[in-house]
């Protein structure tokens, strides 16, 4: 009876809205408010926050899905003005805004300004979106906020304490959203395929050069978003909300992407590979976009700056919904349709935009530590320039989509991850001989350090053949005709550059099992050049055309050796098959 009569209250007595608004200011205050913008809210005040929050108002559900590194599980929060809280028929009415705090925890803005937002959209001093659902996770890396400290951001101007980068078990969640080795990564998944966002934001705080904005975006790159949706994300989404900010005069420019250099000679965009949440959102055409405010500002504004961004996106959302709702279906069907897919995406240099940017004036000075010159910004003297900014891309290779993949039913994890994220497929009732192209690893470098617990590969290239290969009963077919294409097509093609073999997924078949005793070998192998003038004439000219193998008994005896039907045939062989027909 409680919340009736204050709403029927608000109705006949419309000055009352000022008092309730400072009245639920004070019944949910926030650390950030008492502190005077100084502060965030460790993780327990953050959930005990929207714990109250939700049992106020009816607007307002929080729920607890799956577990994390730290073995807490995530609280996705959602407000809906109507409610209702099934997201089956929420995405068939509405537009779902998916917004992402704490991925980094140290960059904490993004986590108390949403708090601000729900209190305000429940509270109604932020006009509630009738036609928009906003879903939150209040904090996504638990186990790095709990570990709450006041150093590790050494270049960030507040708040006072703050969570770490790394999670529980020291991964960078924001590298893990296609490996998915965290625990995090594969509930948040879970989240993501249950709302089906139509906009998503992730909220961080930026690292780099010093400059006038408090706020910058990174959208999505949208040649690698691709079409209609692409075209629609940079050339209205992105100018409207920098307009709807503009007029409060809240700037904000692009992601300044440069390190140990000023922005004014120029920057790329940042292209967000499926690693990232904003390049994994892509795969799923969904329109991303990271919120970096910079580290430099202080954290009140930051918050600040993070919290009218957050309600001009809903704006846009409420406006175009229905427009992005449209776009995307086209998408999903555009892409089921092509007959080859993009990879490789790398700076198009012949095409730019030129921004306004305002920045500060760099000088080059002889470090006091080290003697060597070191960039400094002066911010008494703060400039209006053209810059180059380089925002578009194109893909420097394609694959030609296949039919479906074969997937041998011993990589479970592969399959386990296409289950996590909605892939359909099909089992083999019995063994079934299949027409496919099969790929050998022809080549790969490797990264010589760790990079988020693996040893990342990278340039890899196959050699493709047809051929009939038994399969077994229960091996798995995925069709490509599905809404999730593009996360097949990332994840299964080698030469993706985030594909599962890049991360190290079938590592097995790159080592070698079983070799030979080249004083054995030796009496076989001349055998067989004897026998095989082709196969003689070939390594004649190899040891004729390349001195180091030429001068290598070894390599020599080794490439012969793999010639024969005594080399394994599972070396290199990549155990996932690509299908073009029907059998």
């Amino acid at each position: 009876m409680k919340r009736i009569y204050r709403v029927f209250f608000l109705t006949l007595f419309f000055p009352a809205c000022e008092n309730k608004t400072e009245d639920v200011e004070l019944d949910f205050p926030t650390t950030f408010e008492t502190s005077d913008g100084t502060e965030t809210a460790t993780y327990d005040e953050v959930i005990d926050f929207y714990l109250k929050l939700a049992k106020e108002f009816p607007e307002i559900n929080i729920r607890t899905m799956g577990i994390t590194d730290s073995d807490r599980p995530l609280h996705p929060v959602t407000y809906n003005a109507a409610g209702d809280f099934n997201f089956n028929k929420i995405n068939k009415e509405k537009t779902v805004l998916f917004i992402n705090n704490g991925i980094h925890p140290g960059e904490s803005d993004g986590i108390d300004a949403t708090m601000l937002l729900f209190r305000d959209l429940a509270s109604g001093k932020v006009v509630a979106p009738d036609k928009t659902v906003v879903v939150t996770i209040p904090v996504y890396n638990i186990g790095g906020s709990l570990n709450r400290n006041s150093t590790s951001r050494a270049n960030q101007n507040g708040p006072k304490a703050y969570g770490f980068r790394g999670n529980a078990l020291n991964y960078d969640l924001n590298r893990d959203f296609i490996k998915t080795d965290s625990k995090n990564a594969r509930t948040i998944a879970r989240i993501f395929h249950l709302v089906k966002p139509d906009v998503f934001i992730d909220n961080h705080v930026s690292n780099g050069a010093d400059y006038q904005y408090t706020l910058t975006h990174l959208f999505t790159q949208h040649n690698k978003l691709g079409g209609d949706l692409g075209r629609y994300i940079h050339e209205t989404f992105m100018p409207s909300l920098e307009d709807s900010l503009a007029r409060y005069n809240w700037d904000i420019t692009p992601y300044v992407n440069v390190f140990n250099k000023p922005p004014e000679v120029g920057f790329a965009q940042f292209i967000d590979h499926p690693r990232y949440s904003t390049g994994y959102t892509t795969l799923w055409n969904t329109l991303g976009m990271m919120v970096e405010t910079h580290m430099l500002k202080p954290y009140q504004k930051r918050v600040e700056g993070t919290y009218e961004l957050m309600k001009k996106v809903i704006d846009l959302a409420e406006t175009d919904g229905s427009k992005i709702k449209e776009l995307r279906i086209k998408s999903f069907n555009d892409f089921q349709e092509k007959e080859y897919y993009p990879f490789d995406w790398t700076v198009d240099s012949t095409k730019v935009s030129n921004i306004e940017f305002k920045g500060f004036q760099a000088d080059t000075i002889i470090s006091k530590i080290t003697g060597f010159e070191r960039l400094k910004y002066n911010r008494e003297k703060p400039f209006t320039k053209n810059v180059t900014y380089y925002d578009y891309y194109y893909p420097k290779d394609s694959i030609k989509i296949p039919k479906a993949y074969v997937i041998k039913k011993q990589w479970k994890r592969v399959v386990d991850l296409l289950n996590l994220n909605g892939i359909e497929f099909d089992i083999f009732e019995k063994d079934t001989i299949q027409k496919v192209e099969s790929y050998k690893i022809e080549s790969f470098e490797t990264l010589n350090r760790p990079y988020e617990g693996h040893y990342l590969h990278y340039n890899t290239k196959v050699l493709a053949t047809t051929a009939n290969v038994m399969f077994e009963a229960g091996d798995i077919i995925v069709p490509t005709n599905q809404n999730g294409i593009r996360y097949i097509l990332e994840t299964l093609e080698p030469s993706a550059v985030d594909s599962f073999f890049n991360w190290n997924f079938f590592d097995t078949i790159l080592q070698q099992k079983e070799g030979f005793s080249p004083y054995v070998f030796e009496d076989t192998a001349l055998k067989m050049l004897q026998n095989d003038s082709v196969l003689r004439l070939e390594f004649e000219t190899k040891k004729q055309n390349e001195v180091s193998f030429a001068e290598n008994w070894y390599a020599q005896l080794d490439w012969v050796f793999k010639q024969s039907e005594l080399y394994e045939k599972v070396h290199n062989q990549y155990p996932i098959y690509r299908v073009f027909e029907n059998n």
